[in-house]
């Protein structure tokens, strides 16, 4: 957490009750909330995004009109340019209302499933206000697909690479104070700091610390913290507190809730909800009554069905683009090491059942002897291999197999299971048999989904992570299942891909 200046908000009781104290972070974020202008940082941020999308616009429609030319039937016409302006006024309103400027609070899924909702709004506006004024034969099929498809796919990168300026340049992100247990809200205040995108800056952390007394817990007074915390947040002009006390009693909670809501705009209240993800609690009104709904996906046989779409187009579209590459790596196994060049292997998949991975064979052909024979003479690589199902230098992989795992082309032979149905694009990494019993606890949410060629192991250290780290990405990807999380996973597939990150 790096070093912090601890001031005395409180004042000491007895019984060895402790009064809450303000932990502060040190002068790396302070100080920025002290200087004048800090309120202007959130309008520098939204202009900063709208900015980046119309020049973005700006830029594809540019390119749509020129490929028009080339392609098209004549040129644009008039229509079609007059129409450029408003199509954009359009789109990055429906981005406004949609919340996406700036966006503060909305994790990667959430931006791009508005994003989405965005481009095909701004698209069904075009098209009524065409019909209703009878010049829809003035605009070209063709330059509407390249304009609105560039925005779809491009704009989420380029409102990445502009938070990123707009965080190198200190303008991103909205200070908030977080009131919290001591250990708790560090490894919360960790949490934001690694999680930037979210735009939530961690201010001031206020501590409500629990002391035993006798065979329970008591918990110090915390009126007087909230009311300094509130006098802290108001001469920095913070108008968003985070109570980050999952454990807290439910009528000292709306108490404390009560009192903040007097001085702070925003107020985020973080549940005792283990167990249970974020994105799938929707906030319910039950006649005054407060619930919260929990919604699986997973169970959704239209996202099923939308997945499996998906899947079959992007195996079939690879598998005909990348055939030539494929028979290429084959030849070069065959030349590398004795033995066939697909290595096929029973893995569990969806409910339980078995099916055998197609992959690059990356070993040599006694591979299997070779690991028994090393694991019984070096514990230690076999604690390696307990922990991480695969060992970081393991001289039982060929010359080309090394490039092959460095790379993940020995995963293509994997589309064939994805055409059969045994696997998918995004999933749980299929899992060894030999795992199943150390993952036995958490199987039966594993194992609900086909496995996928990439998942969020794949993309959040893959090799680096230990096995009870694996377990529980998979876990948390089965509960948040979406279609929109796969386009995620697979957007962030090419970039570790390519940075060969934790592949061995």
């Amino acid at each position: 957490m790096g070093s912090r200046e601890r001031v005395f908000a409180g004042e000491r009781v007895k019984d060895e009750a402790l009064v809450p104290v303000a932990v502060l972070p040190g002068p790396r974020v302070v100080p920025e909330f002290r200087r004048p202008g800090a309120a202007l940082r959130q309008r520098f941020a939204v202009a900063g995004l709208i900015a980046a999308d119309v020049a973005l616009a700006a830029a594809v429609w540019g390119v749509a009109l020129g490929l028009q030319g080339l392609w098209g039937r004549g040129g644009p016409s008039e229509v079609a340019v007059a129409a450029i302006a408003p199509s954009v006024v359009v789109w990055v309103g429906m981005r406004a209302l949609l919340g996406l400027y700036p966006g503060y609070g909305l994790d990667a899924v959430q931006r791009l499933r508005r994003h989405v909702y965005s481009v095909f709004a701004a698209l069904a506006v075009l098209a009524v206000f065409a019909v209703g004024f009878h010049v829809g034969d003035s605009l070209s099929r063709l330059m509407l697909l390249i304009s609105f498809g560039g925005l779809l796919l491009a704009a989420p990168f380029a409102q990445h690479a502009a938070r990123r300026v707009l965080r190198r340049a200190k303008v991103w992100g909205k200070p908030v104070v977080v009131l919290s247990y001591r250990k708790t809200g560090e490894a919360f205040l960790e949490h934001l700091r690694r999680e930037w995108g979210l735009g939530y800056r961690p201010a001031a952390l206020f501590d409500y610390n629990l002391l035993p007394a006798g065979e329970g817990y008591r918990e110090a007074p915390y009126e007087r913290t909230l009311r300094d915390a509130a006098a802290w947040a108001r001469e920095r002009r913070v108008e968003t507190c985070i109570f980050a006390t999952p454990y807290t009693r439910r009528e000292q909670l709306s108490g404390m809730i009560s009192v903040a809501s007097e001085s702070f705009r925003e107020v985020i209240v973080i549940p005792n909800l283990d167990g249970v993800t974020n994105s799938s609690v929707i906030a319910r009104d039950l006649a005054g009554t407060f619930a919260v709904e929990v919604r699986y996906n997973l169970l959704d046989p239209w996202a099923q069905r939308a997945k499996r779409v998906l899947d079959l187009l992007l195996a079939g579209a690879l598998g005909f683009l990348l055939l030539p590459l494929l028979l290429g790596l084959a030849l070069l196994i065959r030349l590398d090491s004795p033995g066939p060049a697909l290595f096929r292997q029973k893995r569990p998949g969806k409910d339980g059942r078995t099916f055998r991975v197609c992959k690059f064979r990356t070993m040599h052909a006694d591979a299997d002897e070779r690991l028994a024979r090393m694991l019984e003479e070096n514990p230690q690589l076999g604690e390696e291999f307990r922990r991480h199902g695969k060992l970081r230098n393991d001289p039982r992989i060929t010359r080309i197999g090394r490039f092959l795992r460095k790379t993940s082309l020995d995963e293509l032979p994997q589309l064939w299971n994805v055409v059969r149905g045994e696997m998918s694009f995004v999933g749980p990494r299929p899992y060894l048999e030999i795992q199943r019993s150390q993952i036995s606890e958490h199987e039966r949410f594993i194992l609900r989904v086909p496995p996928g060629i990439s998942g969020l192991w794949q993309v959040s250290g893959r090799s680096d992570t230990t096995l009870e780290e694996r377990v529980r990405l998979d876990t948390y990807y089965v509960r948040n299942w979406s279609v929109w999380l796969d386009l995620i996973i697979l957007a962030r597939t090419v970039r570790v891909v390519l940075g060969r990150s934790g592949a061995y």
